[in-house]
């Protein structure tokens, strides 16, 4: 099964995309994982997208791309994209891409979630820069404000999470992104998902939508 994943910052795209992953057994290719890995590492391609990520910016195409196209090398059974692509011109170099392997895309999944509730999950988002737990300071509070319950570390915000560069992501989904709903509708691939729930229930509604593919798994 080759699915996408689409849908505004705080959609919860990452989460779902994991539970699908292992629900069906396909690698889950992030492309904002992917980036944050080669800064880890201390590459030029990582550092280059980090600096537009932090401004809520999308990453330039040919830099997306390639490293896409290197995750994709790796997916023979199938694959989950999250992240990617994001404008009509990735979606036309994946579409290129795939058709040349004669392996086209099976589903296309949006979640669908209006902006406030989207700005009060990731502006409200904290990490524990320690154990990597995560809180929010509206939905999901630690007992201690600031401080994480497993190990005591002080929480941190990431920052790209602030609500001001948040709130630049959503105008920049709605301009580039947003227009991807036209371009796979019109293949027939499009199936849209409420993201407004707990993750459990849109995980439901998600399985429930690729119920006709799971004879492909």
């Amino acid at each position: 099964m080759r699915l996408v994943l689409l849908g505004p910052p705080g959609a919860g795209k990452g989460t779902q995309a994991k539970r699908l992953a292992e629900r069906y057994g396909i690698p889950h290719i992030a492309s904002g994982d992917l980036f944050r890995e080669d800064l880890a590492k201390g590459t030029d391609l990582g550092r280059v997208a980090k600096a537009f990520m932090d401004r809520g910016d999308l990453v330039p195409d040919d830099v997306t791309v390639a490293m896409v196209v290197v995750g994709l090398s790796k997916a023979d059974r199938g694959f989950i994209l999250d992240g990617f692509p994001r404008t009509i011109a990735q979606a036309e170099a994946l579409e290129r891409e795939l058709e040349g392997h004669g392996t086209p895309l099976d589903a296309v999944l949006a979640f669908v979630l209006d902006d406030e509730t989207a700005v009060k999950r990731i502006a409200g988002r904290r990490t524990c820069p320690n154990c990597q737990r995560t809180y929010n300071v509206e939905l999901n509070p630690p007992r201690v404000p600031g401080r994480c319950e497993v190990c005591g570390h002080e929480l941190v915000q990431r920052a790209d999470d602030n609500e001001a560069t948040v709130r630049r992501r959503l105008e920049v989904y709605q301009e580039s992104t947003a227009p991807l709903l036209k371009f796979y509708s019109e293949r027939g691939l499009l199936r849209e998902i409420d993201a407004d729930g707990t993750e459990d229930e849109v995980t439901r509604r998600s399985l429930e939508a690729l119920g006709d593919l799971s004879e492909k798994t």
